[in-house]
């Protein structure tokens, strides 16, 4: 059964509207990027309006005989981000915090970050990738990556790579520094904050911290194709990556997403999608293009302008232990897809980005 093909089509939590061509469309896409790039298993997901479709093709395993499916729990990697965005955007929607909050002490493992040109970090600068700080923290002798002495040796140590707000950089530095921060303004353990604010506001219900357990769990590849272990979740890496979900609840969030002229919420999600730095006039800008041309950053949300038959598309890409991860959608459109695949295929995962774009296009075309 290696590279079988099967194919189901859930309906989503809640009642969704017949809509055929969204079915076919979808199937048909996810089944032909499956058996062109050969990785062991797809799962992919979208909304149209009221409707939505989930398609699982080949295997949550490679043997395993199991096709993925709407409950097929899938690391989701810096998929998070927007999750990070989101509970700045609910703190902000409330009055806890201002965007343009200087971050301060408020990082928890340090007194105070470091500034460039008189410009201290902000939470903004956090969340729009401006921040300065690089894309990974740099070994330090004697302490585990990751862990408080890791980061306050970089913190400390490492001098900005630009001027807060002048330039972009992709840093999941800057996203769990983000994550601490808010932490330390609440006073509450930042996976407790992030099930508050988000998961449960939204009404998730597979989306968590919890590394999978049982057979409908994605195994991720590397390379070679060899199995990846996700090990246990890391502390001080929640803002970044680390959030396992499902399809079904990709399209809850989808749903929820594009719910543009929706009472409830309506202010976190504003917050949350709008355009709060443009690219024009940055440098540098580096790390933000590989799954489409950013034209601006939300609140960790990639932001790409109508061009050709594509409309506006608010995106965010992921990639965690041999699992690549894609969710995007057109806010004024009503049209959003997920995908996901369980092998670190570097070229299917640049594809399936534009394959997913392409199918927005085709599903909701200017």
């Amino acid at each position: 059964m290696k590279h079988a093909l099967a194919a189901i089509a859930i309906l989503a939590a809640t009642p969704a509207a017949a809509d055929p061509l969204l079915n076919d469309t979808v199937e048909f896409t996810g089944q032909i990027f499956q058996l062109d790039t050969a990785v062991p298993g797809l799962v992919i997901a979208a909304v149209r309006g009221d409707a939505s479709a989930i398609f699982g093709f080949g295997e949550v395993a490679k043997d395993s005989g199991i096709a993925p499916d709407g409950d097929t729990v899938i690391g989701v990697g810096s998929v998070t981000k927007t999750f990070t965005g989101l509970t700045l955007a609910s703190l902000a929607a409330d009055g806890t915090v201002s965007l343009t909050d200087p971050v301060g002490a408020h990082a928890g493992v340090v007194d105070a970050l470091p500034q460039m040109a008189g410009r201290e970090i902000r939470l903004i600068d956090l969340a729009t990738q401006s921040s300065g700080l690089p894309r990974e923290l740099e070994p330090v002798d004697g302490a585990e990556k990751y862990s408080d002495a890791s980061f306050k040796a970089n913190l400390t140590d490492q001098p900005l790579l630009f001027a807060p707000g002048t330039g972009m950089l992709y840093s999941n530095v800057g996203f769990d520094v983000l994550a601490m921060a808010l932490s330390g303004v609440t006073g509450e353990a930042y996976p407790e904050l992030l099930k508050s604010r988000v998961i449960d506001e939204i009404g998730l219900t597979s989306t968590s911290y919890d590394r999978p357990s049982g057979e409908n769990a994605m195994t991720g590849y590397d390379w070679n194709g060899n199995p990846m272990d996700p090990g246990n979740p890391i502390a001080n890496r929640g803002g970044a990556s680390g959030l396992y979900t499902t399809a079904n609840d990709m399209v809850r969030y989808l749903k929820w997403n594009l719910d543009r002229l929706g009472k409830k919420d309506a202010d976190m999600r504003a917050i949350s999608h709008a355009a709060w730095l443009m690219r024009d006039g940055l440098s540098p800008v580096y790390g933000l293009d590989e799954s489409g041309h950013m034209d601006a950053m939300g609140l960790g949300w990639v932001i790409m302008m109508p061009e050709g038959d594509h409309p506006l598309i608010i995106q965010k890409a992921g990639g965690t232990n041999g699992v690549f991860s894609y969710l995007a959608f057109a806010p004024t459109r009503g049209v959003g897809v997920f995908i996901a695949i369980n092998q670190f295929n570097f070229s299917a995962g640049m594809e399936m980005a534009h394959v997913v774009n392409d199918l927005i296009a085709t599903l909701a075309p200017r």
